[in-house]
């Protein structure tokens, strides 16, 4: 077979021929695929490559357990509705979204989600139309398979080709416009890519994809084969019109009629005046007998040739398929190469987007080299500064149902409006869930273990969690839901342990639960790691539960970039005087409204507020007091006088002791000189 040689002249002088000899795709891109810088973020779940295997596989499943523990899939979710590509879609819904395996790579994430909001801007008017990106990746394995691609398979490679390139110029075409250091994170990421503009064009040049046929001018062969059927079948259509009429005029039907059978034209004819067509060939039969569909003795040459026009038409285009899917094929690997490139530009729009709906900033990535300039600078530098930062679960939950709310009451607001003449305030409802409260994050440059004590339901899990999505966040590329420019350190890995690790089918009780995991965590934490621990020695007996704490923060202290933890254990609090780099934090609690306030009160220490609490919920008041009065016993300064009380008493029964000692010695001296005597 030989494709349309004119028409490809003419539309393109310079368009490599679909032919059997020139079935390779000439094009010339800018760099070779082995050549070109290949930057592809793995999902958060991944672990660097390690010597050791074990600890590397024990990593990569602490982590995974760590995003499950803070909600990792679910703050994924949020990005879904701002995604435009089936392949992003699949990414936020399963969690699997990349993030940079070093500081560079999650700072070029970042810079890309900031290219992203500048083009967002720009393109306002004609935003970007990422949803006419396909996924083809299914059709690209069956070409790489063997398997002959059908019209609406490579239509759908030609729409995807298509948006990558409009993508691709509408891009620059913003760069040129505006300034491009502001876009070149997003330009650079298609750049080395293939576009297969030629690729494009062939399928084009050989199918109508609007009706999905394959078009006369693909090949030479084609185009002769179906003008020679044309002619074949005005002439066979002519004959059969004689004939009709002439059947009819016979009264051998009750009006003319042509039609097909057996892949054969034939006409319509009554049983009884079936004489009309002499040496005439019998097709087919109506289900009621009444009428035989019959080939007439003049159209069987006919019909041949239109069988055998019809047989070659559908081989030649089988043939011209197939040298597309060869084409499609042999272009797999850049296709595939643009497709993960095209799904980085949606993800970075899918970050920017939710960036704008939470309000988010983008977080400054610090270094342990930064961490010593900052704090040669100041004398209260931090290597965590975050102000006013939301937690992202609550935050895009308030977010949704605020949204939902207004949208049901937008025809009520509206008569409102027209009524009062000035802005409707919306009032809180039980449609409405509480704002969330923002909270404050300073870790000193030099701390290695924070320290958050305060009461139950004040705040301590989900502030330690907010700090652990945030890390993540920035990891990520995403930007924070916080206030002013949130620096934070880069952390390989994000390791927690909270909530009930209590397992019946591996014999563990809470507290060996925990324990176990603990141990795990410090295995495989680095000195770039972030540690999560939840009421640290919790689950056993306080004296030891303290000493086993205290033991596991001083291990934290020198083999992690930063551990945070909570606790009720007062002692706990009290590390911070010996060794600097402890830090403390307490949860605020309101003593007036008998309400936590969620905020941090930095370098405090916090009390539980036990009985506050359990008064407030309505325990009967008798226990209430005596517990008071145990506590009062229980307070230091008690305690300092119960110590001196228990001395004092020690000192009397000593001193008794030595008198009874000394008459049992005089006794014994008095009897043993009556016996020398005797």
């Amino acid at each position: 077979m030989q494709l349309a040689t004119h028409f490809l002249t003419l539309h393109n002088p310079q368009f490599p021929l679909l032919s059997h000899r020139h079935r390779h795709c000439h094009c010339h891109c800018h760099c070779s695929l082995s050549s070109r810088p290949c930057f592809k973020p793995k999902p958060i779940n991944s672990v660097a490559n390690s010597p050791d295997s074990r600890s590397s596989e024990l990593a990569a499943v602490l982590q995974s357990e760590t995003l499950k523990i803070l909600e990792w899939p679910s703050l994924c979710n949020y990005l879904s509705p701002f995604t435009s590509t089936s392949m992003a879609l699949s990414l936020t819904k399963t969690a699997a979204i990349p993030v940079g395996q070093s500081p560079e790579e999650s700072q070029k994430l970042l810079d890309q989600t900031t290219a992203a909001l500048h083009a967002m801007e720009a393109l306002k008017s004609e935003p970007l139309n990422l949803s006419a990106i396909e996924d083809v990746s299914g059709i690209l394995h069956s070409a790489a398979s063997g398997q002959l691609l059908t019209v609406r398979e490579l239509c759908r490679v030609r729409r995807m080709l298509g948006a990558s390139r409009a993508v691709s110029e509408k891009l620059a075409e913003v760069a040129q416009e505006g300034s491009l250091e502001r876009y070149s994170p997003l330009v650079e990421i298609l750049q080395g890519c293939d576009l297969q503009m030629e690729l494009e064009q062939k399928i084009g040049f050989c199918i109508d994809c609007n009706l999905s046929t394959i078009l006369d001018r693909a090949s030479e062969e084609l185009e002769l084969i179906r003008a020679e059927r044309k002619r074949n079948m005005e002439n066979l259509d002519s004959l059969l019109k004689e004939v009709s009429v002439s059947v009819f005029q016979a009264g051998g039907t009750d009006s003319p009629l042509i039609t097909k059978r057996r892949s054969r034209m034939c006409v319509g004819v009554r049983a009884s005046h079936k004489y009309l067509l002499p040496d005439g060939v019998v097709l087919d039969v109506s289900s009621s007998g009444a009428t035989y569909f019959m080939e007439p003795k003049e159209a069987v040459e006919l019909n041949n040739m239109e069988v055998k026009l019809s047989d070659s038409a559908k081989a030649e285009e089988m043939a011209i398929l197939s040298l597309l899917t060869s084409e499609i094929a042999e272009s797999e690997t850049e296709i595939k190469y643009l497709l993960d490139r095209l799904l980085e530009i949606d993800l970075a729009f899918a970050r920017a987007a939710y960036a704008q709906w939470v309000s988010g900033v983008c977080p400054i990535l610090s270094s342990k080299e930064s961490e010593v300039l900052i704090s040669n600078g100041a004398d209260n530098a931090l290597s965590i500064d975050i102000d006013g930062i939301w937690h992202p679960l609550l935050l895009g939950s308030y977010l949704r149902n605020f949204t939902e709310f207004i949208a049901s009451k937008c025809a009520d607001l509206s008569v409102l409006d027209e009524k009062s003449g000035g802005t409707a305030a919306v009032k809180s409802s039980k449609g409405v869930s509480i704002s969330p409260v923002p909270i404050d994050i300073k870790v000193q440059c030099g701390t290695r273990v924070v320290v958050i004590s305060g009461p139950n339901t004040g705040g301590k899990t989900a502030s330690m969690k907010t700090l652990g999505l945030a890390s993540i966040m920035s990891k990520a590329g995403m930007y924070l839901p916080a206030k002013k420019q949130p620096r934070l350190p880069w952390f390989d890995l994000v390791l927690a342990d909270i909530g009930d690790s209590q397992s019946l089918e591996q014999s563990l009780s809470t507290f060996s639960g925990h324990v176990s995991r603990i141990c795990e965590i410090l295995e495989v934490a680095s000195e770039e790691s972030l540690v999560l621990i939840d009421e640290i020695g919790s689950g056993t007996d306080p004296s030891e539960g303290v000493a086993l704490s205290t033991s596991i923060l001083q291990y934290l202290k020198d083999r992690v970039n930063l551990a945070v933890v909570t606790t009720h254990y007062a002692d706990l609090s009290r590390l911070k005087d010996k060794e600097s780099q402890y830090e403390n934090a307490a949860m605020e609690f309101s003593l007036e409204t008998l309400q936590p306030t969620y905020q941090i009160l930095w370098g405090s220490t916090g009390d539980s507020y036990a009985l506050t609490i359990a008064k407030s919920i309505g325990f009967d008041r008798n226990v209430i007091e005596r517990a008071k009065m145990w506590v009062e016993g229980l307070k230091p300064e008690k305690q300092q006088e119960r110590k001196g009380v228990l001395y004092q008493s020690l000192m009397e029964e000593r001193n008794r002791l030595e008198a009874q000692f000394r008459t049992a010695e005089s006794l014994l001296e008095e009897i043993m000189g009556l016996y020398h005597e005797g």
